[in-house]
This record gives C-alpha cells, structure tokens and sequence, in this order.
C-alpha cells in the first residue's frame, strides 16, 4: 500500500546537520528534475526579494523564507518526517509511532512537494518554502514540471497495491495515477455531521480535514499490516472505529464521517 501524503506550508528548519546531498534522496529517477527546481528556486530568492516574495505568494512578514530559500544549497538538513509540521503532521505523530509501525512509514508513505517532487520521510531535505502552485520564472508551473517525471517514476514505486491519495488539489495536480493503477487509487472526503433543529446535516470540512487524514494514517500504521487490495481499505478503517461510507456513484472515494473535528 501506498499512501500519498501533502507537505506542510509550515517547515521546521534543522539547527544543526550535513547540507543536501543529492545521492542520499530516494527516487533518484528524479534528482535533474529537482536540481532544476532548486536551482531555479535558489537563484529567485538571491535576486530581487520583493519578486521572490511575489512569485512564491508570501507576505513582507515572511522574508525570512526567502532568505532561507537562498541558502539551499548548504542549510542543514533534517528527515522530511521532521521537517513537515502541521495540523496533518501533528496527527501522524510520527516520532511517536510504535516502532513497528515507524518501519512501515517509512516504506508506505510519500510525501510530494513543489521542490522535490515526491519524498519518503527518511530522507534528509533543508527546510524551503515552494507551494506545489508556484509558477518559476524559468520552469513555470511547477504541476506541469513534475508531471513527467513523476509518470514515469511512481506507477513502479506504487507496485501492485493499493493507494491512498491524502493530497490536496495543488499536489495532486503534480502527478494523477492512470489506468489500472487510478482503479486501484481511493480518495478521502471527510464529512462532520451535526444536528440542526434535530435534523442531521453534513458540511465537507476544510482545514480540520487535515488532522482526520493524519489520523486515519497513524490509525492503519500502527494496526499492522497494510491493506494489500483496494477493496480491503474501508473494511480496515472501520474496524479501527472510524466511520466510512462508500457511494457507488462515486467509485474510489471514501467517505469518513466525523461528528468533532
């Protein structure tokens, strides 16, 4: 099974350990498509700090990221699984994960982003601040660079499992499964339910959404084995406790009713 994951906006920065290094990252199908982001990247946040801060959507406040995006290339690094923090994240709680359920983390989940890509959470990256919804002067959007090396690396990283896909629309958009592969791929909406006037009245939720992914993961990685067939991950989740609904006018989504969030 693998389960697709967003990053965090928000990104603890290491305060001490080795800079980057390009070999020791998973994937390494990808690493010209990331040197080519970072370079882009690096070289954008060393020039003009007021077009840095526009191309990347940040505000005079958060000039520090800038600054901190210019220096990529030697800043510490730290495993992703630390560096992402974050409603999801804090849910996850990987650090405190059974040990058992740490190894299958590590081999189940994949956390994509707008400057690498796609990560496992054992890989080593410096803190950064690039959205998958940045458009870089040179490259341009960066959905439209990954899409191609990601095509061509993650079908085989997916394998003949299930995948749960957590992202959200601007990571999605950086790499959609295709053919046998999306029939075997579930999505998650989840839903809080309430009463109004005594009647039941469901409302998709937004950001707490975030903190029931994190979850439902944390959940099914600390029962044990992973579902192996797509059909079996519904069945999983419920006998954790979590309230899941199935619609056949929607195949391959999962509906998880939550009533606090």
């Amino acid at each position: 099974m693998l389960v697709l994951l967003p990053p965090s906006e928000g990104k603890a920065g290491a305060a001490r350990g080795r800079p980057l290094a390009w070999e020791s990252l998973s994937l390494p199908a990808l690493t010209e498509a990331r040197a080519r982001v970072l370079d882009e990247l690096v070289e954008l946040c060393s020039g003009d700090p007021d077009k840095a801060r526009e191309v990347l959507g940040l505000s005079e406040g958060q000039s520090d990221e800038v600054a901190r995006n210019a220096g990529l290339r030697t800043a510490p690094t730290a495993p992703a699984g630390a560096v992402y923090t974050g409603v999801l994240y804090d849910a996850l709680g990987l650090a405190s994960l059974s040990p058992a359920a740490k190894r299958r983390a590590g081999r189940a989940l994949l956390v994509f982003s707008g400057l690498w890509g796609a990560l496992r959470i054992g890989d080593r990256i410096p803190a950064y601040r690039c959205s998958g919804g940045v458009k870089l002067p040179g490259l341009g959007p960066l959905a439209g660079h990954w899409r191609g090396p990601l095509g061509e690396v993650l079908p085989e990283v997916a394998g003949a499992g299930p995948v749960l896909d957590l992202r959200s629309a601007a990571y999605a958009a950086l790499w959609r499964p295709t053919g046998a592969l999306a029939e075997r791929t579930l999505t998650v909406r989840v839903l809080q339910e309430r009463l109004v006037n005594g009647t039941p009245k469901r409302s998709v939720v937004s950001h707490f959404n975030k903190a029931t992914k994190g979850r439902l993961v944390r959940d099914l990685l600390e029962a044990g084995p992973l579902p192996r067939r797509a059909g079996h991950v519904a069945g999983a989740l419920r006998e954790l406790g979590h309230r899941v609904e199935e619609d056949p006018a929607a195949p391959g989504r999962l509906d998880v009713v939550v009533t606090e969030v």
